[in-house]
């Protein structure tokens, strides 16, 4: 019999999708050397979760497997060799295994390497925190990826958001404002447009206009789009890809419209645009860390934080994320404990 405490989880028992997860109890696990245990009080929700949930991504973590990736809570234990943080601390968890590989936040205790850890910036609420790494660390990827060492576009360019009321849509139209960036942002909802232009986008566009690329390329005459951060790919890609001048780079980021149909590869010949993937995952510890400072600091420097659409309660898990399959303005949360 095992002298672990018992804890509460939402369990995923197989690859069958996010609506047979099933709330049990499971043993606490021990944090080993550089690891700490974390009682997680608000957890976030990603659509990475959702895929992974059905077998759309590259973890085959064994199962059970408890998804999530975010979270914020007390630090209750540490292993060997881990000198911050210390017991007792809030913390938040950046990029890593939790959620993927290791157990994740949907779960009164998980264990985390202490490398992912970092305390709540300062005027911020623990909700802002718990639902903001992921989001904006692939937000922060897909922005600067184009330049080695990664450095953000220059001041005056032209970005266009599609999904722009998702988690790394909110997160790709604050960061770029702060890059001083003209952003362009496409949503479906007038309601939605309405709070993105408070956040600071410059335009709002709804993708289902027939001539969307007319349409905003006449809004920036003279200019096109130097960058497209998208997250939706779909019926409307060529649209977008319509939309870029000379240069013009597209950093794919998801695919919630499904995939391109007869995509004209020729539509990026004579602008030499070019498109990549983005994949959070491809953080070290140290460059999560590095770029969750330069973003604190940037949305400090800009007097804006992460946006939050709705707190679920534990038991709830599901229907949260059926709000995410929704489509939220911001992201979606659970509250653990």
């Amino acid at each position: 019999m095992s002298d672990n405490k018992s804890m509460r989880a939402w369990l995923m028992d197989s690859y069958d999708g996010v609506e047979n997860l099933r709330l049990s109890d499971v043993d606490e696990a021990p944090p080993g050397p550089g690891e700490a245990l974390v009682a997680i009080r608000l957890a976030a929700l990603n659509p990475a979760d959702a895929f992974l949930a059905i077998g759309q991504y590259p973890a085959r973590p064994k199962l059970p497997h408890i998804l999530g990736r975010d979270g914020v809570g007390t630090v209750l234990a540490v292993g060997a060799n881990v000198e911050t943080p210390s017991v007792g601390q809030t913390v938040g968890i950046l990029r890593g295994p939790v959620g993927v590989t290791a157990w994740g936040t949907l779960a009164e205790r998980t264990v985390v390497p202490a490398a992912s850890l970092v305390p709540v910036p300062p005027g911020w609420e623990e909700r802002e925190m718990a639902g903001a790494p992921l989001v904006f660390l692939t937000a922060w990827q897909a922005l600067t990826q184009w330049s080695e060492p990664a450095q953000p576009p220059e001041p005056g360019k032209a970005l266009l958001v599609t999904g722009a009321s998702g988690g790394v849509g909110v997160a790709a139209v604050l960061l770029g404002k702060s890059m001083g960036l003209t952003v362009a942002a496409l949503s479906r909802s007038v309601e939605k447009g309405a709070r993105l232009k408070e956040l600071g986008a410059d335009f709002v566009f709804d993708p289902a206009d027939p001539h969307l690329a007319k349409t905003i390329l006449a809004a920036l005459d003279p200019r096109k789009v130097d960058l497209v951060v998208d997250s939706v790919a779909g019926p409307h890609f060529e649209q977008v890809v319509a939309t870029l001048g000379y240069g013009g780079k597209i950093s794919a980021v998801g695919r919630s419209g499904g995939p391109v149909p007869d995509f004209n590869t020729a539509t990026l010949f004579f602008r030499r645009n070019r498109i990549g993937g983005v994949a959070a995952g491809d953080y070290t510890p140290e460059a999560a860390q590095d770029a969750w400072a330069r973003i604190v600091e940037r949305l400090g420097r800009a007097g804006r934080r992460p946006v939050v659409d709705r707190v679920f309660e534990f038991e709830d898990v599901r229907a949260a994320f059926a709000r995410l399959a929704e489509g939220p303005m911001g992201k979606v949360l659970v509250r653990i404990s």
